[in-house]
This record gives structure tokens, C-alpha cells and sequence, in this order.
């Protein structure tokens, strides 16, 4: 009896053993050989899937977009559940910071977006879902805003190190979701 490969399941161990090391050390640091490494396949399985580095970060931001995408819709379900949209969103925004390797990762993203055009639907996912989320609790403009609000917010944290300053972004996330702000 012959064990059956699986091309899918090593694709996307490749694929997530890009994100991993593009989390660590950023898409410039990706390497065919260190990600072959960290998935545990053959170096040549990796340029098999993926002929070049642009094909290989492509591939592993994109995932990180459908992962962002997934936690979307779990943030959606707490959004819908909590009677305090600023609240609910300012603890979102705390545990999202603390799985810092999925914020960088997500960071990643928007930074390769900023070069790379084919990108930019990708980095959008976020931005966007977000807005639409919160569009159902404040309407579309003010919802976009939260949205600039929250990513900077984010930004300002992983830049800095610092904890995120929960009180002043749920004073912020108030006066732009409240129905007179």
C-alpha cells in the first residue's frame, strides 16, 4: 500500500510557514530555504509551489488576509452580542495585540500593499470588513473613521511597544460610534 501524498496540505504548510517567518522578520527576510525549513519539506517542494519570492509572499499574504477575514466575522459575532460597541471593540483591539506575531503579520500586509498593487485588495480586506462591521452600529462615515482610528491605535502599540492605551481609545471609539458623534 503506497502512502498518498498530499500536494494541498504541504502547499499550505509552506504557506504557513511563510507567514510565520514573514511575522518574525518581515517579507524582506524571506527565503526559499528558510521556509522549507520551518514547513519541515524539501527545499525544491518549495520552489515547486512557488517559482519565486514574489509568488511565495504573495501566497502567504493573501492567507494572512483570509486570516484576518476569519477573525472579522468572530469580532462581528462579539460586535453583535455586546450592548457596547467601544468597549466591546476597544477589548478586541487588546486581545488582537496579544497574539503579536497575527498584528505583525496583518502589518506586513499593509506595508507589502503600500509597494505592491496586487496587494492592495488583499490589505482591504481588513479595512474594509471592519468599516462594514461597524458601519451597522454607527453609520458608514463614522465607521470609517473608528476604522483609522483603531488601525493607528494598533500601529501605535506594535511601533512603540507600549500596551495599548485602552481608556483613551474607548473615550475615542465612543465619541465617533455614539449616534450625535
Amino acid at each position: 500500500m503506497s502512502v498518498r501524498r498530499d500536494p494541498a496540505g504541504r502547499r499550505r504548510a509552506i504557506v504557513e510557514a511563510a507567514c510565520a517567518l514573514i511575522a518574525e522578520d518581515g517579507a524582506a527576510a524571506l527565503t526559499h530555504r528558510r521556509v522549507a525549513a520551518r514547513a519541515g519539506v524539501p527545499l525544491g517542494a518549495t520552489t515547486y509551489y512557488f517559482t519565486s519570492l514574489g509568488d511565495l509572499s504573495r501566497a502567504a499574504l493573501q492567507h494572512a488576509a483570509e486570516v484576518c477575514a476569519q477573525l472579522l466575522r468572530v469580532w462581528d459575532g462579539r460586535l453583535r452580542e455586546g450592548g457596547d460597541p467601544a468597549a466591546t471593540l476597544t477589548a478586541l483591539c487588546g486581545e488582537y495585540l496579544a497574539d503579536r506575531p497575527r498584528a505583525l503579520l496583518k502589518t506586513e500586509l499593509y506595508t507589502a500593499a503600500a509597494r505592491r498593487p496586487e496587494l492592495r485588495q488583499a490589505a482591504a480586506l481588513w479595512s474594509d470588513g471592519l468599516a462594514g462591521l461597524l458601519a451597522v452600529h454607527a453609520g458608514p462615515d463614522a465607521a470609517r473613521a473608528a476604522v483609522f482610528l483603531v488601525d493607528g491605535a494598533l500601529l501605535n502599540a506594535l511601533t512603540t511597544g507600549r500596551p495599548l492605551d485602552a481608556p483613551a481609545v474607548e473615550a475615542a471609539l465612543r465619541a465617533l460610534l455614539s449616534p450625535a458623534g
